[in-house]
C-alpha cells in the first residue's frame, strides 16, 4: 500500500532577508557613520585617584562584595527557604562526618584534625561565598596532595626507634607514632596556611580568571589520575597490611608493588569487614540513584556504615582480638589556636600554589555549575577570597586546607538546599560530635573508612568514559586529558599536574601557529562565502565545462597546424599561449599578427556573456599574466587579536603582493581589532582604511566595481 505525502498548503512563506545600502569601507565608517568618541588617555593619578574614591555608595557595594551574606540574608524567605536548608544541611553534615574522618587519612594526620577542617571552613564560607550550594570541607583529591607533601617532609624514617629486649644484642624498631603525627599536623597547618595566603592575594589581585587555563579536560584527566593515587593509597587499609607510604614520581607504582609483596600478611577479617561496607555503600548509592524522584532524602550509607561498624568493632573488640586497625584517640573538644611554625614555609611553595590552584579550579566550576541551573551568577575572585580566608583563617585552628566536594554538593543541592544555612547547620552537626560525642567513633575501624573513600571514587572512575567521547569530537582535547592522566599517575599529582599545564598552553600554541586558511567561494545570489574544497559549488557542471576545453583544444591544433603550413609558403614569427579559466570561462589568446583577445564566455551558472577585443603593448602580447588572481580578500572574521609582529608581516605581504599587482583587501574585522591596528600604526604607507572593509560581500562588490577581474580569491 502506497502512501503520498502531499506538502502542507498552509506552510508559511520563507523569512526574506533585504539589505540595500551603500559598499561600507572603514574610512567611510569610521568618518561617516559610526562617530566614535574621542576619549583622552588617562594618567596614572587620574586612574588611582578613580579607584581609590570613597563614597557611601561604594562603601556599601565593597561590603556587599565582601561580605555575600549580606545581599541575601536580609531577605531571607523564612517560610520557603528555610525547612529544605534545614533538611539539606542535616543531610550534608552527617554525611561530613565520615567523609572528615576518611579524608584525614589521605592527608596523613589523625581523624579528629578532619572532623575541624569540616567545621571552621565550612562556617567561614558561609559568610564569604558567594555559591549557594556547594559544600565546602575536605575533599579527596586536595587531601591526597597534602598528604604526599606531608609524608615528603615527615617521613616514617625521621622517627625509628631502636629498644633494647634485655640485651645489647637484640633491637626493636618502632615508628614513634606521636611523634610523626604531631610533625605531620604542623606540616599540614602550614601548607593551608600558605594555601590561604596564596589564594587570597590572588583574589585581591583580580586573577579569578585562573581557571580558564585549566581547561576540563585537563581537570578531569587529572582527578582521575587522583582517583588511581587515591585507590590504591586504601589498599593497605582495605587488607590490613603495614607498608610505607611513598611520594614523589613513581610513588604509585612502588605503593602497588610495596602492597602486593606484602599481600600474604593480609588480615582477613579486616578485608572482610571493608568488602561488606563497600557492598553496602555501594548498593545504597545504587538505591540514592534509582530511586532519587522517589527518596525525600538521600538514604545515608556513610553514616550507617560507620555507627555499624563503629558498633561491631566495639562489641568483638576487633582491635584486641582480630588485630584490626581502628580510629583510637578522639579528644573531646576544639584545640585552642595557635600560630603555625613558619620555619619550614621555604619547602612548601611550590606545592601551595598547586594545592591553592587547584582547590580554586574545584570550587569554581562546580559553583558555576549550579549557579547556571538555579539562575544566579558567582563572582571568581570573591569565591578565592572566600577559600583564601577560609584555608588561612582556619589553619590557626588546626585544619588542613580544602575545597568544595563533588558528592557532599550533590548532596546539598538535591535535598532542598537554598542557601549556605545549609552549610552552617552541617558545620554544627560537625561541631556537635566534635564537642559532645566524638569519643563514640574511637573504635571505628580503618577499613570501614578506606571502604567509604574507595566508593566514593566511583564517580572519578566513571571519567574515562570522556576517551571515547574526546576521540570523535576532539583528538587535541583528548591528547591534553590523556597526558593530564598519565603524568599525574607516573609523576605524581604536583609535578604531573606542570607537566598537564605545559602541555595545554602548547596545545593552544600549535593551534594558534597553525591556522586554518582556506579559499572562499561565494554561495549563488546570496552575500555568503564558504570553503569551496569542503561545499561543492552550485550552477557549476564541471562535465560541460570539460568538453568545452576538449573542443577548444582541437580547435587550437587544427589552428596552429594551418598556420604551419602557411609559415612554410611565407615565414614569419609566431606564438600563440592559450590559457583557459574553468573556474571563470575567460581565455586570453594571443594570435599572430594581432593584439590579445579576451573572450569573457557564458558562465557555467548561466550568468551573463561579455565580449570584447583590445590591442595591447608589444610586451603583453606573448607574455602570460604573471598571476590569474589580481584581487585578494583576506576574511579575518576569526581574528582576535594582533601585535606589532603580526601588523608588520600582514603589511609586508600586502607590499609584495602590490609590486606584482596583485592588491590586498581585509575583511571582517571586529571594532576592537580595528582599534588596535590604529594603535599599531596599521593604517600608514602601503595601507589605508579604505582596504578594509565590513564583510566579504562589501569588498567583492568594491572589486567588481573597480575592475572586471580575471579572478578574485578570498581567503579566510
Amino acid at each position: 500500500m502506497e502512501q503520498h505525502v502531499t506538502p502542507c498548503e498552509d506552510a508559511p512563506p520563507p523569512l526574506m532577508y533585504r539589505v540595500e545600502r551603500p559598499v561600507f569601507d572603514e574610512a567611510y565608517l569610521h568618518t561617516q557613520l559610526l562617530h566614535p568618541r574621542e576619549r583622552s588617555p588617562k594618567t596614572i593619578r587620574q586612574r588611582l585617584a578613580q579607584q581609590l574614591h570613597c563614597s557611601s555608595e561604594r562603601a556599601k557595594a565593597i561590603a556587599l562584595s565582601f561580605l555575600p551574606i549580606l545581599t541575601w540574608l536580609p531577605s531571607y524567605p523564612v517560610k520557603e527557604y528555610l525547612f529544605g536548608d534545614l533538611v539539606s544541611g542535616l543531610s550534608t553534615g552527617v554525611m561530613q562526618l565520615p567523609q572528615g574522618l576518611a579524608y584525614a587519612m589521605l592527608a596523613a594526620v589523625p581523624p579528629v584534625y578532619g572532623l575541624y577542617s569540616s567545621f571552621y571552613p565550612v562556617l567561614l564560607y558561609t559568610f564569604f561565598g558567594t555559591s549557594r550550594h556547594i559544600s565546602i570541607g575536605t575533599f579527596a583529591v586536595i587531601s591526597l596532595m597534602i598528604g604526599g607533601v606531608v609524608v615528603r617532609e615527615a617521613p616514617d624514617s625521621m622517627f625509628m626507634i631502636q629498644a633494647l629486649n634485655g640485651t645489647a644484642t637484640n633491637t626493636t624498631v618502632f615508628i614513634d607514632t606521636e611523634a610523626r603525627d604531631a610533625r605531620r599536623v604542623h606540616i599540614a597547618v602550614v601548607l593551608t596556611t600558605l594555601v590561604g595566603v596564596i589564594q587570597l592575594v590572588l583574589g585581591l589581585l583580580r586573577f579569578g580568571f585562573v581557571a580558564i587555563y585549566l581547561t576540563e579536560p585537563l581537570v578531569r584527566g587529572f582527578t582521575t589520575a587522583a582517583a588511581v593515587h587515591v585507590f590504591i593509597s586504601q589498599l593497605k587499609y582495605l587488607l590490613g597490611i603495614q607498608t610505607p607510604r611513598f611520594s614523589g614520581p613513581l610513588s604509585a607504582l612502588h605503593s602497588v608493588t610495596a602492597v602486593f609483596s606484602d599481600i600474604t600478611s593480609t588480615n582477613v577479617t579486616t578485608l572482610i569487614v571493608g568488602g561488606v561496607c563497600m557492598v553496602v555503600l555501594y548498593c545504597v548509592k545504587d538505591l540514592n540513584e534509582r530511586f532519587k524522584k522517589r527518596l525525600p532524602v538521600p538514604i545515608p550509607g556513610e553514616i550507617i556504615v560507620v555507627m555499624v561498624s563503629t558498633g561491631i568493632s566495639y562489641g568483638l573488640s576487633l582491635s584486641e582480638n582480630y588485630q584490626v586497625d581502628v580510629v583510637r584517640t578522639i579528644p573531646s573538644g576544639l584545640l585552642p589556636p595557635a600560630i603555625p611554625d613558619f620555619s619550614l614555609l621555604p619547602n612548601l611553595v611550590t606545592d601551595s600554589i598547586a594545592i591553592a590552584v587547584v582547590g580554586f579550579s574545584m570550587g569554581i566550576s562546580l559553583a558555576k555549575i549550579f549557579a547556571l541551573k538555579h539562575g544566579y551568577s558567582v563572582d571568581g575572585n570573591q569565591e578565592l577570597i572566600a577559600l583564601g580566608l577560609c584555608n588561612f583563617v582556619s589553619s590557626f585552628f588546626h585544619t588542613f586546607a580544602i575545597t568544595c566536594s563533588m558528592s557532599r554538593s550533590l548532596v546539598q543541592e538535591s535535598t532542598g538546599g537554598n542557601t549556605q544555612i545549609a552549610g552552617l547547620l552541617a558545620s554544627m552537626v560537625v561541631l556537635l560530635v566534635v564537642v559532645a560525642i566524638g569519643f563514640v567513633f574511637q573504635p571505628l575501624p580503618q577499613t570501614a573508612l578506606a571502604a567509604i573513600i574507595m566508593v566514593n571514587l566511583l564517580g572519578m572512575f566513571k571519567q574515562f568514559r570522556d576517551i571515547p567521547a574526546l576521540w570523535r569530537t576532539s583528538k587535541i582535547e583528548l591528547a591534553i586529558w590523556l597526558v593530564a592522566f598519565v603524568a599525574s599517575v607516573l609523576l605524581g599529582l604536583d609535578l604531573g599536574l606542570l607537566v598537564a599545564l605545559g602541555f595545554a598552553i602548547l596545545s593552544v600554541i600549535y593551534r594558534t601557529q597553525s591556522p586554518k586558511s582556506v579559499i572562499l567561494g561565494q554561495v549563488l545570489d546570496t552575500g555568503l562565502y564558504c570553503d569551496v574544497d569542503e561545499y561543492e559549488k552550485t550552477g557549476v557542471d564541471p562535465v560541460h565545462l570539460q568538453a568545452i576545453r576538449k573542443a577548444r583544444k582541437r580547435k587550437l591544433k587544427k589552428e596552429s597546424a594551418e598556420r604551419e603550413s602557411q609559415n612554410h609558403k611565407s615565414p614569419q614569427k609566431m606564438s600563440a599561449v592559450v590559457k583557459l579559466d574553468l573556474e571563470l570561462g575567460v581565455t586570453h589568446e594571443v594570435v599572430a599578427g594581432g593584439g590579445s583577445q579576451n573572450h569573457l564566455e557564458v558562465q557555467g551558472n548561466g550568468q551573463v556573456a561579455e565580449t570584447h577585443t583590445e590591442s595591447d603593448s608589444e610586451e603583453t602580447r606573448f607574455l602570460e599574466p604573471l598571476c590569474p588572481v589580481h584581487t585578494l580578500i583576506l576574511d579575518w572574521t576569526p581574528v582576535n587579536f594582533i601585535d606589532s609582529v603580526g601588523a608588520k608581516a600582514i603589511k609586508l605581504v600586502i607590499k609584495e603582493y602590490a609590486a606584482v599587482d596583485v592588491c590586498v583587501f581585509i575583511a571582517g574585522c571586529s571594532r576592537t581589532l580595528l582599534a588596535e591596528l590604529r594603535t599599531l600604526q596599521f593604517f600608514t604607507g602601503v595601507v589605508a582604511p579604505e582596504m578594509v572593509f565590513p564583510t566579504v560581500h562589501d569588498a567583492v562588490l568594491h572589486c567588481r566595481r573597480r575592475t572586471a577581474p580575471p579572478t578574485i580569491t578570498a581567503i579566510q
